[in-house]
């Protein structure tokens, strides 16, 4: 079956669900609006990537009988109400990270869903690496034994033109800074690797930009199983890199990647230190099973076979929920000095955000009016 698609927002990340995602499965979609507020920006995209149609209402897409699929590739802070809108008239959904600005509204979500037939997948596309994937094969075949500590850091670089863009280091739009925004891919893989984490110790600051969200911070984290991670994040590295390291009983695995390579994670090469002789050839006797597709365009298809067959997502609403509720951690422990149990449950005071008034940087005018108005 083909399933015809709308895209919802036309900027960067839209092109590159359709350069590295839906251009890849024109057997399997068929993208035929090119939606934006901005009928030129709409009209503009759709003219690069050779859609026939474009809108800038998105009630007069939902209304359309003939689209089955929304893409909502928006500013963050529009993905909540545009996904149960899309649900409630019965449009499948695919909507670009971060899924929402609280975990009740992604539990908003996630009940919603259940009511119908539609259904919702949340992007997280940097797992569908041939790199990734390989570690992810060895690691379930239990060879790796016990974990001991992980190591993660998002160091990359963004300035004064990244932030020219009006939505972007506020918390009104963006909702969060870098670990809202860039190291929430990274993060996501540690937790696709290593499983949930049951506690946060976190410290976030703005030092970078003169921007109302965090660009810099570390986390300490004791994970499920009982192992430790540490995450380092920061928007002021001068040479962008990306490092995880994995540390086990009978093998160590690293993954770094620099300048145009630091987002590309997934990717070769992994490298794996075994413990001896005998752990390297059980490693290399596991059949890794070749990517017929990567990054987006894998997703799309797995999306695309879950609705034809009525299985499982790639990614997940659990899998958002998680990354929601990590995110929710490391805000509040950053901003009480508190120690962060998880799971969150609907009695935690960040259950509804974790936007307050200590959120905001000192660069914040916004800052000193919430602080004002709360008497602080």
């Amino acid at each position: 079956m083909t399933l015809r698609v709308a895209i919802i927002g036309c900027g960067w990340v839209a092109g590159s669900q359709m350069s590295f995602g839906f251009d890849h499965l024109k057997d399997r979609y068929s993208v035929a609006i090119a939606c934006d507020s901005d009928v030129g920006k709409a009209r503009a995209f759709a003219d690069t990537h050779g859609i026939a149609g474009i809108a800038t209402d998105y009630d007069a897409v939902l209304a359309d009988p003939d689209i089955e699929v929304v893409s909502i590739c928006t500013p963050p802070s529009l993905h909540h109400p545009m996904v149960m809108a899309a649900l409630r008239a019965g449009k499948h959904v695919i909507c670009e990270k971060p899924f929402t600005s609280s975990l009740r509204l992604t539990d908003e979500i996630i009940a919603e869903e259940a009511k119908g037939r539609a259904r919702v997948m949340p992007i997280f596309q940097y797992r569908f690496a041939p790199g990734i994937q390989r570690i992810r094969q060895i690691l379930e075949t239990g060879i790796a034994g016990a974990c001991y500590i992980a190591s993660v850091e998002t160091a990359w670089k963004r300035g004064a033109e990244y932030y020219a863009v009006p939505w972007r280091g506020k918390f009104a739009t963006e909702m969060g800074g870098v670990l809202l925004t860039q190291a929430i891919h990274i993060h996501d893989l540690l937790l696709y690797l290593r499983g949930p984490a049951a506690e946060v110790k976190a410290f976030k600051t703005t030092r970078v930009n003169q921007i109302e969200v965090e660009d810099c911070a570390v986390a300490a984290v004791r994970m499920e199983d009982g192992s430790l991670a540490s995450l380092t994040a920061t928007l002021g590295s001068q040479r962008p890199v990306t490092r995880i390291r994995l540390c086990y009983e009978n093998l160590t695995i690293e993954r770094q990647c620099f300048d145009a390579e630091a987002p590309k994670p997934g990717e070769e090469p992994w490298i794996i230190v075994p413990k001896n002789d005998e752990i390297a050839a059980r490693i290399a006797a596991i059949p890794i099973t070749p990517l017929e597709h990567t990054s987006f365009a894998y997703q799309f298809a797995a999306f695309h076979d879950a609705l034809r067959d009525g299985g499982e997502m790639p990614v997940s609403l659990a899998d958002a929920r998680r990354s929601m509720e990590l995110v929710t951690a490391l805000y509040h422990a950053s901003e009480t000095g508190e120690t962060v149990s998880l799971p969150i449950g609907a009695d935690h005071e960040r259950y509804g955000g974790w936007i307050t008034p200590n959120s905001y940087s000192r660069y914040s005018t916004a800052a000193s009016q919430m602080r004002a108005a709360n008497g602080l």
